[in-house]
């Protein structure tokens, strides 16, 4: 734990960090956590999913809080519902030794009134999907006045799901009293549109080479196979994994739905979740998949955005994802906290192509199952 304390961290949060076994700062860690504990300055991370970004923005906020101040001083917006729910809970912990801090999720798909009877406790962070904060403003049920730091999770997924208007009218209201610290797997033109207009032009930016981001605890595996059978050829490597848990990726909903269906036919322990189902489904769904009452679980990239489940084995691509960063977020599920795992890709010859674009991207390499 010397490495947080040289990198200004408080003993009262390093304590939390190491009981959640936290204890070996992560590259955008040890370059950011530094800078944003000393500067009240606007910031642009860019780092892909899984490289501990809630701890980089959670340890300076929290370090830098006035905890006798009752107010929301800290602002995080996140593109999912789930990823709120992560971001908070981690949070909550990093905050086990402090005195009178304290975090309220709120975000679409849970009844309104339950998140304004938490916002009217003492609430110094507010961690928030876009659609939900633009409704509690409009109600007047929350107040930005006091808040000095606004993150930015996820930024360039938020773009992606159409949030963009609510994301501009947020920072219109923080930008001109608050600093904006932004955190991105990618920068697309949309959003150097949005860090033109929001944040200062002397804005830190640091970026994290994503092809040191990989897991090295992650085997990564492909196997060519005919689209027909794909079903059949997993279920045979399911066998081969007794007594383990894993997540199914697949690209859209009627795919995982599909895939699901298909499995349990099989006898297979298995739920999905996927957009088409109602929230309190798949609040369910993952609510018995982390305590176990479910062996595998199929998801979409959207739907899966903010898992965190410990121990799983492996991690199937059913289907490769669009674009490299959900290759990064889907595989980094697995070999968590020191441990091994399996990322494996379930395609067709003529994926081969697009097996080698992710070795290059990312600096790994793939085996070959037959």
């Amino acid at each position: 734990m010397d490495k947080f304390k040289s990198l200004g961290v408080e003993d009262y949060i390093i304590k939390a960090l190491s009981e959640i076994n936290i204890t070996n700062p992560t590259e955008i860690q040890e370059k950011a956590v530094p800078f944003l504990l000393e500067y009240n300055s606007d910031f642009i991370g860019q780092a892909q999913t899984g490289t501990g970004k809630t701890a980089t923005f959670g340890i300076p906020i929290i370090q830098k809080m006035d905890s006798k101040n009752p107010h929301a001083q800290a602002l995080i917006l996140a593109p999912t519902r789930e990823l709120c729910q992560q971001i908070s809970k981690q949070l909550f912990k990093f905050t086990k030794y402090t005195t009178g801090i304290f975090v309220q999720a709120v975000y679409g798909g849970e009844k309104i009134d339950i998140q304004l009877k938490g916002l009217s406790r003492p609430t110094q962070i507010v961690v928030a999907t876009p659609g939900r904060l633009i409704d509690l403003l409009d109600r007047k049920a929350i107040s930005l006045k006091d808040v000095n730091t606004v993150v930015l999770d996820e930024a360039d997924e938020m773009l992606k799901m159409g949030f963009q208007k609510d994301v501009e009218a947020i920072l219109k209201q923080t930008h001109k009293n608050s600093f904006t610290w932004l955190f991105s797997a990618t920068i697309p033109n949309e959003l150097e549109l949005i860090i033109s207009r929001y944040l200062s032009e002397d804005a830190k930016r640091i970026q994290v080479n994503k092809q040191k981001n990989m897991n090295e605890g992650i085997e990564h595996q492909y196997f060519i196979c005919d689209p027909k059978f794909k079903v059949d050829y997993l279920a045979h490597f399911l066998k081969t994994q007794p007594g383990k848990s894993g997540i199914f990726f697949t690209r859209t909903k009627a795919s995982a739905q599909f895939l699901s269906d298909k499995l349990a036919k099989m006898n297979f322990s298995v739920v999905a979740i996927h957009g088409d189902l109602e929230q309190r489904d798949r609040d369910k769904a993952m609510r018995m998949f982390k305590k176990g009452s479910f062996q595998f679980l199929v998801a979409t990239d959207i739907a899966a955005r903010g898992i965190d489940v410990d121990d799983l084995a492996f991690v199937v691509h059913y289907e490769l994802p669009d674009d490299i960063e959900n290759y990064t977020h889907r595989s980094g599920r697995t070999a968590r906290a020191g441990k091994r795992g399996i990322s494996i890709a379930f395609i067709e010859s003529k994926e081969i192509k697009r097996i080698r674009k992710i070795e290059q991207e990312l600096a790994i390499r793939f085996h070959q199952i037959k």
